[in-house]
């Protein structure tokens, strides 16, 4: 029987990703990881292929990137996201070629079950379409024999020191993937909000209805999830919520922002909320403004960024009392348009904080604002002024040589 023709897809792709002797070395693994991306673009744009070699090079990169990413310091991320991108192609290519559903299963329990990277996850949902309903449920009777062999399941607070507890997520994983492809309401909030002690659980039962298209009820969990309490997960949770009011029920748009402003009162919040108002923001003007007095940054950097007024920034920035440098910095940026004079000397303190801190990024920063002070001055007595500064800082910083040659490369005198 003849064999199937290639495009030498293969030879262009694998050497790519296959490993080299020094990733161990941070440098020499990050430019590994940008072999690997061009790899899987060659792999993603290649159209001379047939959907069998395309599928068996797919799967030949995954399992060479799997062994890269064990022993390379994958600090920057660049390997893993390789990885990432193979992992997602590989389902479709998979689906494309026809691959006999038991070879698949059996590869995915044991990249999942069996493996020493056990820091990537499958979706069964990706792998609907290749395994047919007959594959999945095949491949729900698999992960059905694996959990009745690890014996009687761990709390939630005991898994992470459990036998097993690898397997344990990996089976806790699938039952939320396989909730979500059966589009089944009541295994997705048993799955996914768990025990409802963690607003972040809110939030993931609240994008699985989203993919299933359960809008109504992705909107009224990621609320749930907003009104948890007020940490991080719940800020977050109040950004997707937003934008499923947003997408879906618009006319609820400004109600939710509102909700949003007063619980976590700030210079984001208030923008989104003058977005929402559009012409009727001037029925909100006054409150907004009250509740970020109380926070100078927040109210300064809405005035100036959402508002568009720098001279009322500039108000604020002194009445309130406005203590952060970056504040400052942004202010004395955009006030300097309407007057040069009057942000010298916030430059100034600026530059002179830098120089608190001895490094050469602080000291290039000083030199760049300097620079910009300069070409700021409007008047020749100004103009003086700046260039009297720095001769009093080279004096005052004489012994800091790099300080002396930042300056000197900033076409300072």
């Amino acid at each position: 029987m003849a064999s199937t023709p290639t495009t030498g897809l293969a030879d262009n792709v694998l050497p790519l990703i296959r490993g080299r002797s020094d990733l161990h070395r941070w440098s020499a693994a990050n430019a590994h990881g940008r072999d690997m991306h061009s790899a899987i673009d060659i792999l993603e744009q290649d159209q001379a292929a047939g959907a069998a070699e395309r599928y068996a090079v797919t799967h030949k990169a995954l399992a060479s990137a799997i062994k890269v990413i064990a022993r390379a310091d994958d600090s920057s991320g660049i390997i893993g996201d390789a990885c990432r991108r193979l992992l997602d192609l590989h389902p479709r290519a998979a689906a494309a070629a026809g691959t006999e559903p038991v070879k698949l299963i059996d590869w995915m329990i044991k990249f999942q079950f069996d493996t020493d990277v056990d820091y990537f996850e499958l979706d069964i949902a990706a792998y609907a379409d290749a395994l047919g309903v007959a594959g999945v449920a095949a491949y729900r009777d698999r992960l059905a024999d694996i959990e009745a062999g690890l014996g009687t399941r761990p709390t939630r607070e005991g898994r992470w020191q459990a036998d097993n507890s690898h397997a344990w997520f990996a089976l806790d994983w699938n039952a939320k993937r396989l909730a979500v492809l059966g589009r089944d309401v009541d295994a997705i909030i048993r799955t996914h909000v768990g025990d409802r002690t963690v607003a972040a659980w809110f939030t993931d039962t609240a994008q699985a209805f989203e993919e299933v298209g359960e809008y109504d009820l992705a909107i009224d969990w990621a609320r749930q999830a907003t009104e948890f309490d007020l940490g991080h997960q719940s800020v977050t949770a109040a950004r997707r919520w937003a934008t499923l009011i947003d997408t879906h029920r618009p006319a609820e748009s400004l109600d939710t922002r509102i909700f949003i402003f007063r619980r976590w009162p700030n210079s984001s919040t208030a923008s989104e909320l003058h977005r929402a108002a559009g012409d009727a923001w001037s029925a909100y003007r006054d409150e907004v403004m009250e509740k970020l007095s109380r926070r100078p940054y927040d109210a300064v950097t809405f005035t100036l960024n959402t508002l568009k007024d720098p001279q009322a920034a500039w108000k604020l920035a002194h009445d309130l009392c406005l203590d952060s440098d970056s504040g400052w910095a942004d202010l004395a940026n955009a006030y300097g348009n309407v007057d040069p004079l009057a942000v010298l000397p916030i430059h100034e303190r600026l530059v002179r904080n830098e120089l608190s801190h001895a490094s050469a990024e602080h000291y290039r920063r000083a030199a760049k604002r300097l620079a910009g002070m300069r070409q700021l001055a409007p008047t020749p007595d100004s103009t003086k002024w700046v260039d009297t500064l720095i001769s009093d800082l080279r004096e005052e910083h004489k012994r800091r040589p790099r300080l002396q040659q930042e300056l000197t490369r900033a076409g300072l005198p």
